[in-house]
């Protein structure tokens, strides 16, 4: 597995996105939470803004959308331009459907679980989609502790690719960093979500080299 990192602009400064997008060229997607403050107590951006930084930066775009109604909402992101767009399976009426649409529209199609998601009940679902995305923190805030507990549900998604039931990536999302990426790797995730580790950090670009470096050595 070749480990790719996605720096999360939720951490980065919102009157500077076009600059923060800049300042991580060594990143391999840069993800967007779209938050609507409904399905999550929080409200962020939207798609005016994912069509703006579509214009602003060559870097894939991995669209998060913690909103209700993602059934009518996700294909305009992916026509938009985005590189992957991930729906909640909580919040999804038809998420077999809403990953052909979103497939049609040119983006891979992810799902996404909560902490307290089981993953049993949509692992033939998943056969329809190319990204599975197990949030490591609930949804709706930056900045949380890293959940070990539902690295368990990331273990049993390598296994179903790594025997043939599954072609899709993992990734992970919630409290990545350099202390926590290592056990996330180990479990079989593949995409990692970092924001407050990357943003934050006095060199981005270099803390991006530095997470994937320990990802790489995890898989060893």
């Amino acid at each position: 597995m070749d480990p790719r990192i996605a720096p999360s602009l939720l951490s980065a400064d919102f009157a500077r996105l076009a600059e923060a997008a800049a300042a991580v060229p060594g990143s391999d997607w840069l993800h967007v939470d779209v938050m609507d403050y409904h399905f999550v107590p929080n409200l962020t951006i939207g798609l005016p803004v994912v069509q703006a930084l579509r214009t602003s930066t060559d870097l894939p775009l991995d669209c998060h959308l913690m909103i209700d109604d993602p059934d009518r909402w996700a294909p305009a992101y992916a026509e938009a331009g985005a590189h992957n767009v991930t729906v909640h399976a909580e919040a999804a009426a038809d998420p077999e459907n809403l990953a052909r649409d979103l497939r049609a529209a040119g983006a891979l199609a992810g799902l996404a679980i909560k902490p307290g998601t089981p993953l049993e009940p949509y692992l033939e679902l998943l056969r329809g989609y190319d990204t599975l995305l197990v949030m490591t923190v609930e949804p709706g805030f930056g900045g949380q502790e890293f959940l070990a507990d539902v690295l368990p549900k990331v273990r049993e998604a390598r296994r179903r690719v790594e025997t043939g039931h599954l072609a899709l990536a993992i990734e992970v999302d919630g409290g990545i960093n350099e202390d926590t990426i290592a056990a996330a790797a180990e479990a079989g995730a593949d995409v990692f979500v970092a924001g407050s580790a990357v943003y934050h950090a006095d060199d981005p670009d270099r803390a991006i080299r530095e997470l994937r470096d320990l990802a790489r050595k995890a898989y060893a």
